[in-house]
C-alpha cells in the first residue's frame, strides 16, 4: 500500500482541529485527513449559497418596499422622494400611474444590479473555496464582456439613456412631448422603449437611445399663443384694444379661469403678409392646457372683432360681400 495512504495526516497532532475531532470519532485516518474536503468545504459552499439567496431576497423586498406607492394615496414612493419630480398637477389621476411606472422601472434596475452583485460575489467565494485560480476566469470574463458590449452597444445605450431619463424625470406618463420623429402623449416609459400616441391615434415606439432632444409641453407652465388676422385698412391700435379687452373677459369666464395663470398680454403686430396683418396675444396657462385655451380664445376674439365692425383680411377679394363699417 502506498505510504501516502497509510501515513497519518499531520493534523492528528493538533487537538484543536476538526481533523483531530473526526479521527477521535471515527478512528479513521483517511477520513480525518479528508474531512476538510468532505465536510468543511461543502458546508462552507452551501452556507455561501444560502447567505447569497437570503441576502438577495431581503434586498429585493427592501427595494419593493421603497418603490411601491402607499395604498389609497398619490404620495411619492420612498425611493423617488430624494429625486426631482416634474409631474404637472393637471395630470390628476395620471400622476399616480406616472409615479408607479417610474418607481417600478428604477426598482427593476436596482433589483438587477443587486442580483448581479450578490450572486457574482457568492460565485467568486465558491470558486475560492474550491481552490480555483480566479485570474484567468476574470480575464476571460473581461474579454467576453468587451465583445458583448461592442455587439450590443445600441442596447446598452438605450438602457443607460432610459436610466438617466427616469432619474431626471425628463418626461413621464401623461406628458405631451416632441421627440423629433413623433409628437404625442406619453403612454408608457421603460428602460429601453418609450411609447407615445399622437393626435391621429398612432402609437409610436421610440428607443430611448435615439432620443437626442425632448420638448416637453407639460412641465411648469405653458403659453397659449393666439394670432389674429386683420386687413390692411384696419385700425391696429383700436383692434389691439378690442382684442385685449375680449381676451381679459374670456380668461375670467368659468370656462377658462381655472387654466389661466396670468392675465393675457397683447404683444401687438407679429407679422405683415400679402394677405393682411397678424396681431399676437399670449396667455400663461397650466401645462397641457394651452391648446384648449387657444381654441377658446380664437372663437372669442374673432367674434369680438366682428362685433366691433372690423373687416376680414380678404374681404376685399369678394366684391359681392359688402364690407362692414367700423364704428
Amino acid at each position: 500500500m502506498s505510504p501516502l495512504l497509510t501515513a497519518d495526516p499531520p493534523c492528528l497532532g493538533d487537538p484543536s482541529t476538526f481533523c483531530y475531532t473526526v479521527f477521535k470519532a471515527t478512528n479513521n485516518a483517511w477520513l480525518a485527513g479528508s474531512a476538510n474536503w468532505l465536510l468543511t468545504k461543502p458546508l462552507k459552499i452551501v452556507l455561501i449559497i444560502v447567505i447569497a439567496f437570503v441576502a438577495r431576497l431581503l434586498v429585493r423586498r427592501l427595494i419593493n418596499r421603497v418603490t411601491t406607492l402607499p395604498r389609497g394615496s398619490g404620495k411619492l414612493p420612498a425611493l423617488l422622494r430624494p429625486l426631482r419630480e416634474r409631474a404637472p398637477e393637471v395630470l390628476g389621476s395620471a400622476v399616480i400611474e406616472r409615479r408607479r411606472q417610474r418607481a417600478q422601472t428604477i426598482g427593476s434596475v436596482l433589483k438587477s444590479m443587486a442580483t448581479f452583485l450578490i450572486y457574482g460575489l457568492g460565485f467568486i467565494l465558491v470558486l475560492g473555496e474550491l481552490g480555483i485560480d480566479l485570474g484567468p476566469i476574470i480575464a476571460s470574463a473581461g474579454i467576453i464582456g468587451v465583445a458583448i458590449g461592442f455587439g450590443a452597444q445600441n442596447l446598452v445605450k438605450d438602457f443607460l439613456s432610459g436610466i438617466f431619463m427616469m432619474v431626471e424625470d425628463q418626461y413621464g406618463v401623461g406628458d405631451v412631448v416632441d421627440i423629433g420623429e413623433a409628437t404625442g402623449t406619453v403612454e408608457a416609459v421603460g428602460l429601453r422603449i418609450t411609447t407615445l400616441r399622437d393626435l391621429k391615434g398612432t402609437v409610436w415606439y421610440v428607443r430611448n437611445g435615439e432620443v437626442l432632444r425632448v420638448g416637453n409641453s407639460s412641465q411648469g407652465f405653458a403659453v397659449a399663443v393666439v394670432d389674429v388676422p386683420l386687413g390692411y385698412t384696419a385700425d391696429v391700435e383700436r383692434a389691439a384694444t378690442v382684442l385685449a379687452k375680449a381676451a381679459s373677459t374670456a380668461t375670467e369666464s368659468d370656462l377658462l379661469k381655472d387654466n389661466v395663470l396670468e392675465p393675457p398680454e397683447m404683444l401687438g403686430v407679429e407679422s405683415v403678409t400679402p394677405e393682411g396683418i397678424q396681431l399676437r396675444l399670449t396667455v400663461k396657462v397650466r401645462p397641457g392646457k394651452q391648446w384648449a385655451v387657444q381654441r377658446a380664445l380664437r372663437a372669442q376674439l374673432l367674434g369680438a372683432l366682428e362685433e366691433a365692425g372690423f373687416d376680414p383680411p380678404l374681404g376685399r377679394l369678394f366684391p359681392g360681400v359688402a364690407p362692414a363699417v367700423e364704428k
